[in-house]
């Protein structure tokens, strides 16, 4: 195993949690989820 192999390894791997992240954010049911947390600075306590 060379150099070369470990960073094809490496761009494979954060390509696909990079996929996963993305899937993950734009899952419907997190989109309540997101709103809320955006109109986090306009709310007064």
């Amino acid at each position: 195993m060379d150099i070369n192999t470990l960073r094809i390894l490496a761009t494979v791997a954060s390509f696909v949690i990079f996929v996963g992240i993305i899937v993950w954010a734009w899952k419907r049911r997190k989109t309540s989820d997101f709103k809320d947390a955006a109109n986090l600075p306009f709310t007064n306590d």
